[in-house]
Order: C-alpha cells, then structure tokens, then sequence
C-alpha cells in the first residue's frame, strides 16, 4: 500500500491512549492489570485489533472446513483439551482465555524472535500481536515487518504487514480492510500501528 494512504487517526490514538491511560511502567514496559499484570501492546491488540476483526461464539460449534468444533475467538483447545460439542462459555471467559493466549502463544514468541520487542511502541507492538494472531506467529516472525521492527524502522514496519490481504492465493477485500485503514467500525492494523508513532 502506498506509504499516504496509511494515515493515523482519532480513532487509533484514542484507542492508544485508553490502555496507556490504565497502564503502569514497569521496567521500562508499559502493563495492565486482566487480573494479573500483561502487557498493555497485548490488551491494545486484543481490544482494538483482534476482538473487532474475530468472531465471538459463546457455544461451541463444527468448523465444516478444519473439520473441529471451536469457541470464543476461534479456539479449538481449551486448557489443552480439544473443544467438545456443548461446551459454552461467558463473553467475560472467551476474553479470558484470548488473553492468556495472546499472551502465550504470540506475545511471547515475538519476544523471542524480534530482540526487544517489548521495548517497541506498543502500537507496532500490538499491530504485530494481532497480525501474528491471523495468520501465524511463524509467519509474523519471519516477515519484512518483524526486520523492519528489528531495524528500527517502525513506519516501514507497520506498512510492511499490510502484505498479509490474501487466503487461498487471491487477496481478500477483508484483510484488506483489517491490514490497513479497517472499515466504519472497526481500526485497520496499519492505522493502529502508525497512530501511535512519534
């Protein structure tokens, strides 16, 4: 995407500002208290980044194409368990459980492969949580935005994700929308990303 059609917005910066609002520094990261103390890049992409853009399903239910049933936001394993038929949880447990997740399975790994990553602003932190949540940490890792992040070239790197628009070989007006500007209710990662650069 052209580097003048990624544009901050009120929208991105208030989001931005509500979880810094609540946040703490600590050791020099930005955290919130859900019900321990998490990183606010984690609680900035799941509330504005991956909550708005994935599905909530309080009832498990069969995914016809990966062939599992899931709920919540998409999970198929619950404390390590497949989801089973008739399970139901609470919106408040579905965003329990995502954050633990976010925590384990993404924040972490990008800590581990993109050298202080936690010190980043924590919008390119959070665009990199929820990008990393769509289409895999792996991916995430390796990807032109995780070495511009390394470089230090944060503006590339927010701009760089927006690459991520296709499933199935083809790009998708959908991830689209989620990688750059969003859409009328929603923040577009990109516009995230850039609305809380300096």
């Amino acid at each position: 995407m052209p580097i003048n059609k990624i544009k901050s917005s009120n929208r991105a910066r208030n989001a931005i500002a509500a979880v810094v609002a609540v946040a703490t520094l600590v050791g020099g990261r930005y955290m919130v208290a859900k019900p321990e103390p998490i990183p606010a890049a984690v609680r900035l992409a799941v509330d504005a980044a991956i909550i708005p853009w994935e599905g909530l399903v309080l009832k498990s239910h069969w995914d016809r194409y990966a062939k599992k049933y899931d709920i919540c936001h998409g999970d198929t394993l619950i404390n390590g368990k497949p989801v089973t038929a008739g399970m139901t949880f609470t919106k408040a447990e579905c965003y329990d459980i995502l954050i633990a997740r976010v925590v384990n399975d993404y924040y972490r790994p990008l800590t581990k492969c993109i050298a202080g990553f936690d010190g980043k602003p924590i919008s390119l932190q959070a665009t990199l949580i929820s990008g990393a949540y769509n289409f895999g940490v792996g991916a995430a890792c390796k990807s032109t935005a995780a070495r511009f992040t390394r470089e230090g070239r944060y503006r590339e790197a927010c701009e760089a994700q927006t690459a991520f628009n296709r499933a199935g070989g083809q790009i998708v007006k959908g991830l689209v929308n989620r990688r750059e500007m969003g859409d009328a209710q929603r923040i577009g990662e990109a516009e995230l990303c850039v609305s809380g650069l300096r």
